[in-house]
């Protein structure tokens, strides 16, 4: 009885193992008659999220850039373009300059080869939205980047953040970006209005004096009003008065009005919040008006080529900010192999928002290495690990907390024409700012970052 009771189990148990392996086996013969996305995401034991895993199913991945070609900052806009397909042309070519910025890239990312797509955002939110949407849901787009109005750049953050699709800006300078705007999936590499404006602010008052009084041009949107509220804060620290704020539509054609005002102030000091052309009819007009000769002029977040555009006998001994300046090339030999290739293919040389935008696509490339996959959770923990890397700019990582990269940037004071080296040489060096020394306190701007998924 007890031989019959463990032959019984015994059987008992063949069958059972009989029919796992059998189980099994469907299984796997299942499996691989699944598209391959489906076997990916099985193998990865992840959901599918955002455009992957069907953006990486293949020999490329696709990376849409949404670059403002037409409206007030569309030569910014070119100069992101230039950026991102140096960026893309090297990372595809395994370009040794890269190693220097990030060692694990070798030839393409992953493996894989990038192709890159471009949209005009014509600095409009809601244009700049609809071409990042069309990249994510029709080309399968696995990163969106590309920015210089803060209005779209929060746009975009907040759609890529609801698409789970990794987002970097080019330029932004609101504080709310990474503040109270913050998302998820968004980066900023640049420094912006908070950080410019508490490292301009004593050297303007070390320059120009401690007992100033200042009018300021605001554009009517995040941006202009995040700088000139941390403008006023730092400078007035130093002794400045503010003795009015003119306000301006984005693209405005006309400053008599604005300036007008400010003619009728005491202010000796104009602080031109006002980006690209913009800035640059501003500028303009203000030397028109006669202006300039009765007062110095503060650029606390200044647009690439502004510059040429109003040239240098307007921009000599004005201050700026900028996010980088060519000659930084010769202390940092990356930023020197930056400087040359990118001189090598365009011919000029590179402002910082060529920079920004070659910095987001290897910085982007850099982190899938570090995660080992193109999963956007992976790859955005991967970016909030913290890994510093040497950049054109110095060392740079991001901020877990925020985004916000603690990057270095230089202050700048316009040259003479007389003492220009070259056509390009508009500016001297007047500091290269540690970008840890002016980052906000942690919680400052309201940054509260939601969840992966």
């Amino acid at each position: 009885m007890k031989d019959k009771k463990s032959l019984d189990q015994a059987l008992q148990t063949q069958v059972k193992r009989r029919s796992v392996l059998k189980a099994g086996a469907a299984g796997v013969a299942g499996s691989l008659l699944l598209p391959a996305t489906a076997r990916l995401a099985m193998a990865e034991d992840k959901k599918p999220l955002g455009a992957w895993p069907a953006g990486s199913d293949g020999d490329t991945v696709f990376l849409g850039m949404t670059v403002d070609l037409t409206g007030p900052y569309s030569a910014q806009g070119a100069e992101q373009k230039r950026g991102y397909e140096l960026a893309a042309e090297q990372i595809n070519a395994g370009a040794p300059q890269l190693q220097k910025i990030s060692p694990l890239l070798k030839k393409g990312v992953r493996g894989k080869t990038l192709k890159v797509g471009y949209a005009d955002a014509e600095t409009k939110p809601n244009t700049g939205v609809q071409a990042a949407t069309r990249f994510i849901h029709d080309e399968k787009a696995l990163m969106i980047a590309g920015s210089t109005s803060s209005a779209v750049a929060i746009a975009l953050e907040k759609v890529c953040n609801r698409e789970h699709t990794p987002y970097f800006t080019a330029i932004s300078g609101s504080n709310e970006t990474t503040g109270v705007d913050c998302q998820r999936y968004g980066f900023r590499v640049g420094y912006f209005a908070y950080m410019t404006c508490k490292a301009i602010a004593p050297i303007a008052a070390k320059e120009l004096g401690k007992n100033r009084k200042a009018a300021y041009l605001t554009p009517d949107y995040t941006y202009g009003h995040t700088t000139t509220q941390s403008m006023k804060e730092f400078t007035e620290k130093e002794g400045w008065t503010t003795v009015t704020n003119q306000v301006h539509p984005l693209g405005a054609k006309d400053y008599s009005s604005y300036l007008i005002n400010i003619a009728n102030t005491d202010a000796d000091v104009l602080v031109c919040v006002a980006y690209g052309a913009d800035a640059a009819n501003a500028i303009k007009q203000a030397k028109q008006f006669g202006l300039l000769d009765k007062m110095k002029v503060v650029v606390p977040y200044c647009s690439a080529f502004l510059e040429k555009e109003v040239g240098a006998d307007l921009m000599a001994g004005v201050l700026v900010g900028q996010g980088f300046w060519w000659t930084m090339q010769d202390q940092n030999p990356i930023a020197k192999d930056f400087v040359e290739a990118y001189e090598k293919k365009f011919g000029g040389k590179p402002r910082d928002s060529a920079l920004y935008a070659y910095l987001a696509m290897v910085l982007w490339a850099d982190a899938v290495e570090r995660a080992g996959s193109f999963y956007p959770v992976d790859v955005v923990k991967a970016l909030e690990a913290g890994e510093v890397r040497d950049t054109p700019v110095g060392k740079l990582s991001f901020r877990a907390e925020d985004h916000q990269a603690d990057c270095n940037f230089p202050i700048l004071r316009g040259k003479k024409k007389a003492d220009m080296k070259n056509a390009d040489d508009f500016y001297d060096i007047v500091e290269v700012v540690n970008g840890k020394d002016v980052l906000p306190p942690l919680g400052l701007l309201g940054c509260k970052l939601g969840d992966y998924i």
